[in-house]
Protein backbone atom coordinates (compact mmCIF):
# COMPACT_ATOMS: atom_id res chain seq x y z
CA UNK A 1 0.00 0.00 0.00
CA UNK A 2 1.35 3.23 -1.02
CA UNK A 3 2.17 6.20 1.75
CA UNK A 4 0.06 9.13 0.92
CA UNK A 5 1.61 12.09 2.07
CA UNK A 6 -0.10 15.46 1.98
CA UNK A 7 0.68 17.96 -1.26
CA UNK A 8 3.66 20.65 -0.38
CA UNK A 9 2.95 24.00 0.58
CA UNK A 10 3.13 26.38 -2.61
CA UNK A 11 6.15 28.50 -2.04
CA UNK A 12 3.88 31.84 -2.21
CA UNK A 13 1.95 30.37 0.44
CA UNK A 14 -1.53 28.84 0.98
CA UNK A 15 -2.94 28.16 -1.81
CA UNK A 16 -6.58 30.42 -1.82
CA UNK A 17 -10.15 28.80 -0.50
CA UNK A 18 -11.76 30.12 -3.73
CA UNK A 19 -11.41 30.07 -7.30
CA UNK A 20 -9.58 33.69 -8.19
CA UNK A 21 -10.03 33.27 -11.86
CA UNK A 22 -13.82 33.28 -11.51
CA UNK A 23 -16.45 36.13 -10.10
CA UNK A 24 -18.18 35.67 -7.11
CA UNK A 25 -19.94 36.98 -4.28
CA UNK A 26 -19.12 36.59 -0.23
CA UNK A 27 -21.38 37.24 1.85
CA UNK A 28 -20.34 37.29 5.69
CA UNK A 29 -22.02 36.95 9.56
CA UNK A 30 -18.67 37.54 11.26
CA UNK A 31 -18.54 37.52 14.92
CA UNK A 32 -21.92 36.39 16.42
CA UNK A 33 -21.60 35.78 20.15
CA UNK A 34 -24.13 33.17 21.03
CA UNK A 35 -24.08 31.04 24.34
CA UNK A 36 -24.61 27.00 23.31
CA UNK A 37 -23.98 24.27 26.23
CA UNK A 38 -21.00 22.10 24.59
CA UNK A 39 -17.39 20.47 25.70
CA UNK A 40 -16.51 17.24 26.79
CA UNK A 41 -14.59 17.45 29.42
CA UNK A 42 -16.07 17.21 32.72
CA UNK A 43 -16.25 21.09 34.04
CA UNK A 44 -17.92 21.79 30.41
CA UNK A 45 -21.09 19.61 30.77
CA UNK A 46 -22.57 21.70 33.63
CA UNK A 47 -26.21 22.12 33.10
CA UNK A 48 -26.38 25.76 34.07
CA UNK A 49 -23.33 26.97 32.59
CA UNK A 50 -23.44 27.39 28.79
CA UNK A 51 -20.05 28.20 27.44
CA UNK A 52 -20.02 32.08 25.00
CA UNK A 53 -19.36 31.36 21.46
CA UNK A 54 -18.36 33.17 18.54
CA UNK A 55 -19.34 32.30 15.38
CA UNK A 56 -18.57 33.06 11.68
CA UNK A 57 -20.05 32.25 8.86
CA UNK A 58 -18.80 33.21 5.09
CA UNK A 59 -21.06 31.83 2.16
CA UNK A 60 -19.57 32.05 -1.28
CA UNK A 61 -21.74 32.25 -4.57
CA UNK A 62 -20.73 32.58 -8.15
CA UNK A 63 -21.94 35.93 -9.43
CA UNK A 64 -21.49 36.43 -13.14
CA UNK A 65 -20.60 39.79 -14.13
CA UNK A 66 -23.33 42.02 -14.31
CA UNK A 67 -25.81 40.63 -12.63
CA UNK A 68 -27.95 42.55 -10.45
CA UNK A 69 -29.03 42.03 -6.64
CA UNK A 70 -33.03 41.26 -6.52
CA UNK A 71 -34.54 39.75 -4.01
CA UNK A 72 -34.02 35.97 -5.89
CA UNK A 73 -30.54 36.51 -6.42
CA UNK A 74 -29.16 37.66 -3.39
CA UNK A 75 -27.84 35.62 0.15
CA UNK A 76 -30.14 35.98 3.07
CA UNK A 77 -28.38 34.85 6.03
CA UNK A 78 -31.42 35.63 8.02
CA UNK A 79 -32.37 31.95 8.66
CA UNK A 80 -28.79 30.95 9.99
CA UNK A 81 -28.89 33.90 12.56
CA UNK A 82 -32.15 32.86 13.54
CA UNK A 83 -30.98 29.53 13.91
CA UNK A 84 -28.14 30.58 15.75
CA UNK A 85 -30.64 32.18 18.49
CA UNK A 86 -31.63 29.49 19.24
CA UNK A 87 -28.72 27.76 20.73
CA UNK A 88 -28.85 28.83 24.22
CA UNK A 89 -31.99 26.58 24.77
CA UNK A 90 -30.48 23.56 23.26
CA UNK A 91 -28.75 20.40 24.73
CA UNK A 92 -25.69 19.87 25.63
CA UNK A 93 -23.61 18.50 22.61
CA UNK A 94 -20.03 17.48 22.97
CA UNK A 95 -18.07 18.71 20.71
CA UNK A 96 -17.77 22.10 18.46
CA UNK A 97 -17.39 20.12 15.40
CA UNK A 98 -21.36 19.18 15.55
CA UNK A 99 -22.09 22.62 15.79
CA UNK A 100 -20.46 23.55 12.63
CA UNK A 101 -21.45 20.88 10.41
CA UNK A 102 -24.92 21.91 11.44
CA UNK A 103 -24.35 25.27 10.28
CA UNK A 104 -22.72 24.06 7.17
CA UNK A 105 -25.98 22.29 6.61
CA UNK A 106 -27.87 25.61 6.88
CA UNK A 107 -25.86 26.92 4.22
CA UNK A 108 -26.55 24.42 1.93
CA UNK A 109 -29.98 25.24 2.97
CA UNK A 110 -29.49 28.26 0.97
CA UNK A 111 -29.51 27.24 -2.89
CA UNK A 112 -27.32 29.63 -4.24
CA UNK A 113 -24.16 29.02 -2.11
CA UNK A 114 -21.75 27.63 -3.82
CA UNK A 115 -19.15 27.50 -0.91
CA UNK A 116 -19.03 28.47 2.81
CA UNK A 117 -16.53 28.61 5.26
CA UNK A 118 -17.88 28.37 9.38
CA UNK A 119 -15.52 28.95 12.55
CA UNK A 120 -16.95 28.62 15.96
CA UNK A 121 -14.53 29.65 19.01
CA UNK A 122 -15.06 29.47 22.51
CA UNK A 123 -13.43 32.85 23.79
CA UNK A 124 -13.09 31.93 27.61
CA UNK A 125 -11.64 28.40 26.92
CA UNK A 126 -7.79 29.23 27.60
CA UNK A 127 -6.38 32.28 29.85
CA UNK A 128 -3.66 32.83 27.83
CA UNK A 129 -5.50 32.46 24.09
CA UNK A 130 -7.70 34.58 22.65
CA UNK A 131 -9.80 31.43 21.32
CA UNK A 132 -10.09 27.75 20.65
CA UNK A 133 -12.18 26.68 18.16
CA UNK A 134 -13.49 24.91 14.33
CA UNK A 135 -13.30 25.97 11.37
CA UNK A 136 -14.45 24.16 8.20
CA UNK A 137 -14.05 25.13 4.56
CA UNK A 138 -16.63 23.17 2.66
CA UNK A 139 -17.67 23.08 -0.99
CA UNK A 140 -21.45 22.02 -2.03
CA UNK A 141 -21.51 18.43 -2.61
CA UNK A 142 -21.64 17.54 -6.74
Amino acid sequence: MKDEFPAPLSATGPQPLWDPARDYVRVVLRDMQVEARVGMHPWEMHPQRPHRLIVNVELFAYAPRGERATGETIIDYDAIHDALKTWPGRPHVPLLETLVEEVVELCFGIPRVAACRVSILKPDIFSDAAAAGVEIYRRRPA
